[in-house]
Order: structure tokens, then C-alpha cells, then sequence
């Protein structure tokens, strides 16, 4: 906490890991305002200290900062204009730590600063593990100033709080960051399915690769496939892990923030269909490297 005074948050959205987040600003000090649509969801807040409430401009009243983890672009804009905006303080902060599209993001950013707000977007990288466990990396587009109050309140949640640019480079980090990794993960599935069809034991690959200009994080750290290299969901049949729907819904934002940018991603376009014909085959709830299996 740095010494700074405990402030009233509150924190909409408790999903997997808007519930651990919200946990953790409650172990800072801070009086936290929990709402979700889940009653379930409520009461496990309620359990981890926050207080709870069923409506969000309840929830938002007299607080000093808002923050939201929701699932989609839509949610965000719906919940800010009819429920944040003009029935929080006019001095809060508005932190979304949502993954949503860029447009979207931009422009609630815009609306709350017309109403006199100032607001920040904040998406994370990191699991549920990272959620619960506080070590989240936070990207965060907002100016100096607005970055240090949003800090404040991020650092509880945290391993690091990053300042990304200005208003809208929080989700350009993460859609950037995440096509890299679908794209990095692919490869590594396919370079150890090769490898071991052509005869190469998978491991002593992994041993070569690993410490050869193949090196990367889903190779050395998450390796895809059973038994071989590092520990990972995959030794596990795939489960937990970051599931295959989120990281589609994710180059999808990748996709679209491309279109609009005007930029060619070719190799992020091949990885977005690999991944779509994956999870319509059923396979959304495994984790990404399960993508291994299609080869």
C-alpha cells in the first residue's frame, strides 16, 4: 500500500477473476463494493470481505474508484452509461480491466470524461492462479497523471502495473501480446508433432529447441504436449489453463483492431481460423496448447 490511505472501491463484474481481484484489494485495507448479476458470485464476494450489492449504481455510490472485469465490449458500454457514469462521484476513477475491443474502449473513455470523469483502461494478463494470487500484469492506457491514481488502486492486484500510452494502448498491449502467443503456440505444436514424425524423440527436441533460436514462452514454460518439457495443462488432459473460446475471442479483438488499423496480419488471420474451427469442433473450455491434438 505504499502508506497511501485505504480507499472505497467499488469493483463490478466477479466472475473468475474478477472475485479473486476484488479479494485482494479487501486484504489491501480497502472498503470494497462488490455487484454481480451471480447471487453465487456475491456471496463468495461477501465471504472475501467485500461488501455486497445488487444494483450497480448502488454499489458505485461515494466511492473513490470503480473498477469492472466484464466479459465483452457490449457489457462494458451498457454498464458505464446507464449505471456508472452520473451516479458515481464526479471525482472517482474508472479503471476497466476488461479485454474489449479498441473502439469500445476509446469510447466509454470518451463519455466519462464528458461527464467529468477521468478513466483508464487496465486489461491483465495472467490466469485465475494470477487473479487469486494478486500477481496479475496490468497494461494501462490513460495519461501520467491518471496512470498514478489508477496505480494506487491496481498495485494490490498486481506483479506490475505497466503504463502502455494513452487511452486505448491497455488493449492494444493485449491484443498484440495475445495474437503473438496464438500464433507462437501453434508453431510449437506443430514443430513437436513433426519432430516426432519424422522420428525425433519429442523430448530431446524440447531439450534442443529449448535452448536453440526456437526458444519461447509456450515451448520452454507451457510445453503443449503430454509428458514432454515443462509442466503444463496439458499433463493434465488439457484442463484449466487459458481456455481455447478465450484466446479465439481474443484474436478476434486482434482481428478487428487490425481492420481498423489498416494493419496485415496474415499469420494472426491463419491462427484465428486454426482456433475457430477448434472451438466449434467443441473444444472451448480446453486450454489453448490443446491445439496440439489437432495435429
Amino acid at each position: 500500500m505504499h502508506g497511501e490511505h485505504a480507499m472505497k472501491i467499488a469493483f463490478i463484474g466477479l466472475g473468475n477473476m474478477g472475485g479473486g481481484m476484488a479479494a485482494n484489494l479487501v486484504k489491501a485495507g480497502h472498503e470494497v463494493h462488490a455487484f454481480d448479476l451471480s447471487p453465487e458470485a456475491l456471496a463468495r464476494a461477501q465471504e472475501s470481505g467485500c461488501a455486497a450489492f445488487t444494483k450497480v449504481g448502488e454499489a458505485v455510490q461515494g466511492v473513490d474508484a470503480v473498477v469492472t472485469m466484464l466479459p465483452n465490449g457490449g457489457i462494458v458500454r451498457s454498464v458505464y452509461t446507464d449505471e456508472v457514469i452520473g451516479k458515481a462521484p464526479t471525482g472517482a476513477l474508472f479503471i476497466d480491466c476488461s479485454t474489449i475491443d479498441l473502439e469500445t474502449a476509446r469510447a466509454v473513455a470518451a463519455l466519462a470524461h464528458e461527464a467529468g470523469y477521468e478513466m483508464v483502461d487496465a486489461p491483465v494478463s495472467g490466469g485465475i492462479a494470477a487473479a487469486n494470487g494478486g500477481t496479475l500484469t496490468f497494461m494501462v492506457g490513460g495519461s501520467d497523471a491518471v496512470f498514478e491514481r489508477a496505480r494506487a488502486v491496481l498495485e494490490p492486484m498486481a506483479k506490475a502495473v505497466i503504463h502502455a500510452g494513452e487511452i486505448g494502448a491497455g488493449q492494444v498491449a493485449k491484443m498484440c501480446n495475445n495474437m503473438l502467443l496464438a500464433i507462437h503456440m501453434i508453431g510449437t505444436c506443430e514443430a513437436l508433432a513433426l519432430a516426432e514424425k519424422a522420428g525425433l524423440d519429442p523430448q530431446k527436441f524440447y531439450e534442443i529447441s529449448s535452448k536453440s533460436t526456437g526458444y519461447c514462452w509456450s515451448l520452454n514454460d507451457y510445453t503443449p504436449a503430454p509428458g514432454v518439457g515443462a509442466a503444463s495443462p496439458a499433463d493434465n488432459d488439457y484442463a484449466g489453463g487459458f481456455a481455447s473460446a478465450l484466446m479465439l475471442k481474443d484474436l478476434r479483438l486482434a482481428m478487428a483492431g487490425a481492420g481498423t488499423a489498416g494493419a496485415s496480419v496474415p499469420m494472426g488471420e491463419h491462427a484465428t481460423r486454426i482456433y475457430e474451427t477448434f472451438v466449434e469442433a467443441g473444444n472451448g473450455g480446453k486450454d489453448f496448447g490443446a491445439i496440439f491434438q489437432t495435429l
